[in-house]
């Protein structure tokens, strides 16, 4: 991460809110974006409240697999109501102020949920290696105390070092203008406007995107690797399409997902404009929602199954 010096923090006025200016810079498309958002939005409660329900309903779906599947479309739903609702607002009002408070505790939730989502991305992976790499292990591994344990430790750790980091930003003080390049108080766009040399900043944050970004990334791709060799020695054509149609959905999701966020946290910002970060940001934290129920509902039997019961009811 490069390091930027910034201004000192003479004739400093303390801050007491910020502006975010979003999608300012094309006055004439507010109401059509507010659209799209809207729709956005509209899409994916309903695909992902619809795997949830299914996944919880369907008594064919109550396996390990799905009990994560669940989790993470609850998660989806959550992750996206910290950014969109703020966002239509702001674009239907035209009134982008909002306070240090609030800015605050949407950017600890965003924090939080997005490390929640890393590490339940890699307890999906762990439940995919058992099932195809250890399968006679598997009921015994993954048992409903452990994928329980699975998924509160999921969302948990996240939650002490992003209250830290999220106090550690706003203990900073802020000069010169109040202006977020951005549709949600994210790290990097807030960090522009902090006063003084903001390096150790920038490091704590770096060295956090490793831990929650690298560190379980790392941890499926190592699942991925002992799963590839695992179904490739399959004696059956059959069998390798089989095994590998219970992992690809995820995989899909993990690639989507990965991409964008190591684009937006572990690439130095001089690389790309502002915006181009809000279009990278739009795809970790609205795009990949959206086209999460897609992926799992269209490559998966067993979910299309559940999802035609669940709609004939």
């Amino acid at each position: 991460m490069k390091h930027q010096e910034k201004p000192s923090e003479e004739n400093l006025t303390e801050l007491t809110e910020f502006v975010l200016l979003g999608f300012a810079d094309i006055p004439h498309l507010q109401w059509f974006l507010f659209g799209l958002f809207l729709v956005i939005y509209i899409i994916i409660l309903l695909g992902n409240g619809t795997i949830y329900l299914i996944t919880k309903l369907d008594p064919t779906l109550q396996t390990p697999m799905y009990f994560f599947l669940g989790n993470f479309s609850f998660l989806e739903m959550c992750y996206v109501s910290v950014t969109i609702p703020r966002m239509l607002m702001n674009l239907g009002t035209q009134r982008r102020r909002i306070s240090l408070v609030a800015c605050a505790t949407q950017m600890y939730f965003g924090l939080m949920l997005g490390a929640t989502e890393c590490f339940l991305l890699a307890v999906m992976a762990y439940d995919r290696y058992m099932a195809i790499c250890n399968p006679l292990r598997y009921s015994l591994v993954m048992s409903q105390k452990m994928c329980i344990q699975l998924v509160a430790g999921s969302w948990i750790s996240g939650i002490p070092v992003q209250i830290g980091q999220t106090c550690q930003i706003f203990s900073l003080s802020f000069c010169g203008s109040n202006h977020i390049n951005h549709f949600f108080c994210d790290i990097p766009p807030i960090l522009k406007l902090a006063c003084g040399n903001i390096f150790m900043n920038e490091m704590l944050v770096y060295i956090a995107a490793v831990l929650f970004v690298t560190v379980p990334y790392l941890l499926i791709l190592f699942s991925y690797t002992k799963i590839i060799c695992t179904i490739l020695k399959l004696p059956s054509v059959t069998n390798r399409a089989k095994a590998f149609s219970t992992c690809s959905s995820h995989l899909m999701v993990v690639v989507l997902f990965y991409g964008s966020a190591a684009i937006a946290y572990l690439i130095p910002k001089t690389s790309y404009s502002a915006g181009t970060d809000k279009i990278i940001s739009l795809f970790y934290t609205i795009v990949t929602p959206m086209f999460n129920p897609m992926i799992y509902s269209l490559r998966n039997k067993d979910v299309i199954m559940a999802l035609r019961k669940f709609l004939c009811k």
